[in-house]
């Protein structure tokens, strides 16, 4: 093959990559990650944080959604709850950590990392975490 061959493949190459690049960030699960997922953006603002992490496809999942809403709704101006969906934004799964989901994850109001759990947890399993931090939730439901 001669030069003009070899930069013609190298080019198409290139240009390949580009293109897949490009269908990735189009599909649903290849969303790049929003600001206010990061670490930085969801955690140390004066409050503890439980992060759940998981999709709203997986089983385990769709049982945690409605207990990390009600944590959400009792617990507002004490506790920080969010859920994130790594199968929308698969580049949550590296910044997290994530092995399995679902995974929560406890951080304490300075945004440090107490305890994480991968699998379905109870809403009383999770207030108990807390109790055991030292976390005061008082006044919930």
């Amino acid at each position: 093959m001669n030069k003009t061959g070899k930069i013609v493949v190298v080019v198409a190459l290139i240009a390949a990559v580009g293109v897949a690049i490009a269908v990735r960030r189009n599909r649903p699960g290849g969303e790049q990650m929003p600001k206010q997922y990061t670490p930085e953006h969801l955690l140390g603002k004066g409050l503890p944080a439980l992060v759940d992490l998981g999709s709203d496809q997986c089983i385990p999942c769709k049982m945690m959604a409605p207990i990390l809403e009600g944590l959400k709704t009792e617990l507002a101006g004490k506790l920080q709850v969010n859920f994130l969906d790594v199968r929308r934004y698969p580049a949550l799964v590296p910044v997290y950590s994530i092995q399995v989901i679902p995974t929560q994850i406890f951080y304490d109001a300075s945004g440090k990392e107490l305890f994480r759990h991968e699998g379905f947890f109870s809403k009383e399993d999770i207030l108990a975490k807390w109790k055991e931090f030292g976390v005061d939730l008082t006044g919930t439901k």
